[in-house]
């Protein structure tokens, strides 16, 4: 055997699949998808098959045209990957049906009850794949390699109605003989049952399957954009103003890197248990509601999931070992759209963002430096357990290198000859470096491309930002460790990313009075912003400042984004704390756990083992 990717059970001497049909009946009262999974190759096949799957319950495996089964057999259960689904063809076939199962527990799915939505009437669910989750819902050789096209029905609750990363084909009524196996006819066809049918025509990775189903409704923001939420005006109202101008972003990304070839950029914005910011599904990107600020600022996170649309989507890491491919690209694009946008302060405030975000975690791998460089070994490694922002961030600083070295207006010609080369493939970083000296000759005589991408650490031309803003705002934090709060005239026009990049670069040893001073002033604690709000509570928390605890437990209850749980639970548990911050953390993860997605349950979990 010889495995493409160090995350799944994929044989590089199988062939890939290149098309899936999916036909999934949804079972809310128990949490399940029964599920036929249609797998086609690009050319007949005879003998061994390995597929990748995770908690599902494997009924039958047959061939398609005869419905004769095949023999498989499932692997003991491997505590990263799952279970290997071992399928024997004896008839060349460019085919097979598998008919499965998901458990209640699979980690992409996160069904909701009617009481943890916002109308309170109807269930929720939605997915997440990213990184190796797809294998969850269905058995696919689960590896950005294996790019496939599909086709779904999702037979689905009458009252509910379902979106989709694909091409909304039509919402009809079941028809008999369609279900494939998956449940009876006269139960697929219940007059309290609906279909949608969805179509993906580009090739894809399995970690970019994506769908949502519930009380959704929708406003049209552009002419390639709709914004999807549950049904509740004032929701749907404030996501539609937050993302009003999304269409001038696609227009700046179309300028600066190529056409957008996805049709259609539509937003969902999730419960608040969503576990990520956002997630670049294509043509339908997932989003946290902590992204609608009021202020438009959250037109950022749809930015970079919008570069995605060219550097992640159209162009995929190989595997998660080269993901900075996918993140440091996007990075790079994001902040160039942000530049065109809203100017070149605000993306030098993102790059500062960045830069304390990229220092902080080269100091959480200091005892596992592997994870401090762009091109990684995961063999054994959870790719969930060891995500970071060095990616983002120093796969940024890398292509800004290059940038500094060449002059913008080659990199931009770079780009988008880089784009147009390998659009719908799955590249890894030698592929990339190869590339980048066959087009810029000379350029490993200029930039120690080896030491970016294999060196640990920040490397020495790596460069903090410089403007005006950034540097002011810098000043003032370290100010602060002389007992000086700024002037109100002096952050009068400040916005959520300024405080954010202010409170990152304050003291981490604070005094209690001097965090109460601070909010007297501003009422950072009370922030409509998350990332302001989180901040400000970790240096409520270091102060050991317990006026703000009521505050962090509301906090952690009523969102599920990772990027807020991990460092305020890390906090709390973290060093010396005391035996009282730990139980407390316990307490209101034990209380809060349930509303969390599968996937921030296990980090705060992880968390918790590590520190406690």
């Amino acid at each position: 055997m010889a495995p493409i990717d160090p995350h799944s059970f994929t044989d590089s001497t199988h062939p890939l699949t290149t098309h899936i049909s999916l036909t999934f009946y949804f079972d809310f009262p128990s949490s399940t998808i029964s599920s036929a999974t249609l797998l086609s190759f690009s050319t007949p096949y005879t003998g061994p098959l390995t597929l990748d799957t995770r908690s599902l319950s494997v009924s039958s495996v047959l061939d398609p045209l005869s419905l004769s089964p095949l023999p498989f057999s499932l692997s003991p259960t491997d505590p990263i990957l799952g279970q290997s689904l071992n399928i024997s063809i004896s008839k060349q076939t460019h085919q097979i049906l598998i008919l499965s199962k998901t458990s209640p527990s699979s980690s992409a799915l996160q069904w909701l009850s009617p009481t943890q939505t916002f109308n309170k009437n109807h269930p929720f669910l939605y997915t997440h794949c990213q990184p190796i989750h797809a294998r969850s819902i269905f058995p696919c050789q689960d590896t950005p390699v294996a790019r496939v096209k599909y086709t779904a029905k999702l037979n689905i609750p009458r009252e509910l109605s379902a979106v989709m990363a694909a091409r909304h084909v039509e919402r009809r009524d079941p028809i008999p003989s369609e279900a494939q196996g998956v449940c009876e006819d006269s139960v697929w066809c219940g007059d309290d049952r609906v279909v949608e049918e969805f179509v993906m025509e580009q090739p894809i990775p399995p970690y970019l399957f994506a769908f949502a189903i519930g009380e959704l409704g929708f406003r049209e923001v552009g002419p390639r954009t709709r914004v999807y939420a549950e049904a509740v005006p004032e929701v749907l109202d404030a996501a539609a103003t937050e993302f009003a101008g999304t269409e001038e972003i696609v227009m700046v990304g179309e300028r600066l890197f190529g056409p957008y070839e996805w049709e259609r950029f539509d937003l969902l914005v999730l419960p608040p248990s969503f576990p990520l910011g956002g997630m670049e599904n294509p043509r339908l990107v997932f989003l946290t509601p902590t992204v609608i600020k009021g202020d438009a600022s959250g037109s950022q996170v749809v930015a970079h999931e919008l570069a995605h649309g060219w550097t992640g989507n159209l162009i995929t890491n190989k595997n998660n070992e080269h993901f900075w491919l996918n993140e440091g690209f996007t990075t790079y694009a994001e902040r160039r759209i942000v530049e065109a946008v809203q100017g070149e302060d605000i993306a030098s405030l993102n790059i500062g963002i960045g830069w304390m975000g990229l220092v902080k975690d080269m100091e959480k791998f200091k005892d596992n430096m592997e994870f401090t460089k762009l091109k990684t070994s995961q063999a054994g490694v959870d790719p969930d357990d060891v995500y970071s922002v060095v990616p983002y961030e120093k796969g940024f600083q890398f292509l800004q290198r290059i940038e500094r070295q060449i002059g913008r207006p080659a990199f931009d010609d770079f780009l988008k000859k880089y784009i147009g080369t390998f659009k719908f493939q799955s590249i890894d970083t030698d592929m990339f470096l190869n590339f980048l000296k066959a087009n810029v000759p000379g350029i490993e005589n200029e930039i120690d491309l080896k030491l970016w991408t294999e060196g640990t650490g920040i490397p020495p031309d790596a460069m903090e930002p410089v403007s005006n803003l950034y540097s002011k705002i810098v000043s003032l934090a370290n100010e602060f460790k002389l007992g000086r709060i700024p002037r109100e005239d002096e952050v009068a026009d400040w916005k959520g990313q300024e405080w954010e990049l202010y409170l990152e670069n304050l003291p981490k040893s604070v005094e209690a009075s001097q965090v109460r001073a601070l909010d007297a002033l501003y009422h950072l604690s009370e922030s409509k912003n998350y990332e302001v709000k989180v901040a400000f509570l970790q240096l409520a928390i270091s102060a050991r400042c317990r006026d703000y605890y009521g505050v962090v437990e509301r906090t952690l209850k009523e969102v599920g984004r990772i990027l807020y749980l991990r460092p305020l639970y890390t906090a709390l548990v973290q060093g010396d704390r005391k035996e009282e911050d730990r139980a407390f953390a316990r307490r209101v993860f034990s209380e809060a756990c349930d509303s969390y997605h599968p996937i921030a349950q296990a980090v705060v979990e992880a968390t918790l083992a590590k520190n406690v």
